[in-house]
Formats: C-alpha cells, structure tokens, sequence
C-alpha cells in the first residue's frame, strides 16, 4: 500500500512574463493549473491508475508570485476515499537566486481515479510509516479543507 511520503512530489516553475496578469504578477490560472498538474501527478502515483480533478475543495491565494520568481509547488496524498484521492498542495515564491521561499498559497483538490473507459476505480488504503508522514497528514487534516 503507497504511504505519504511516497506520493510526496516538489516541483518548480520559472514564471515568465507570459504567465503575468495586469499586475506583473503570475497569474491565479496558471498557479491553478501548476497546482492540479503536479497534484494530478501526485494522485496517479498514489493509486496506480489515471486520476481525474473532481474538485478544488480550497484555494487560498495569501500572496503574489512575480515575474522572475520561481514558483514552487508541493503536494502529496493525505486521505483516499473508495475511488478518490485527497491532495494536499501548497506554493511558494521563490528567489532563484538566493532560494529565500515565502509561503503564497495553500489548496486541498480530490481526484478520482479511473480506468481506460472513463470509469472509477477503487484506490488501495493509504499508509502512514514515518514521523514525516504522519506530520504532513496531520497538517492537512487539520486544515479542514
């Protein structure tokens, strides 16, 4: 059975002046789309299977991320449904040159896990094996997303 850690994914994104809003800054869209493409790869790596966004149960955008910055997204599996996955996210700015991060945003998205023919398919039982583990579970749970 896959535990947490296992279905733990960072990944980076440059922002560039064609991801900007009118504001200079990255815009929410292509974080969102950041957010479930990384949280999609998260779910699938969890379930075995292709999983699919069903929803965005919180999407909180504390601060901006500028151009020239480093987007940094993290997310991991913290609860599984029959058919569903439940995906921890959060982003960070960062400065590439000295790698300072300031926390920017925090989301929780389900994914549902399906076959060939579009239909959902049952996800094994997540599992908790290590003090990191349980810790990032813990905090998302607590998050009540």
């Amino acid at each position: 059975m896959p535990n947490v850690l296992e279905t733990h994914i960072k990944n980076r994104f440059r922002v560039q002046p064609n991801h900007a809003n009118n504001n200079n800054t990255l815009h929410g869209g292509n974080l969102m789309k950041w957010l479930d493409e990384v949280g999609a790869m998260s779910a699938m790596r969890f379930a075995g299977e292709t999983c699919v966004t069903a929803q965005v149960n919180e999407l909180d955008f504390e601060r901006p991320i500028r151009i020239g910055d480093t987007a940094l997204v993290e997310a991991y599996v913290y609860d599984e449904g029959r058919t569903s996955v439940h995906v921890a996210l959060r982003a960070w700015r960062e400065e590439p040159r000295s790698g300072e991060t300031e926390k920017t945003t925090e989301s929780s998205f389900t994914f549902v896990a399906i076959d060939a023919d579009g239909t959902p398919v049952p996800v094994p039982d997540l599992t908790v094996e290590t003090d990191e583990g349980a810790a990032l579970r813990e905090r998302a749970l607590e998050a009540d997303y």
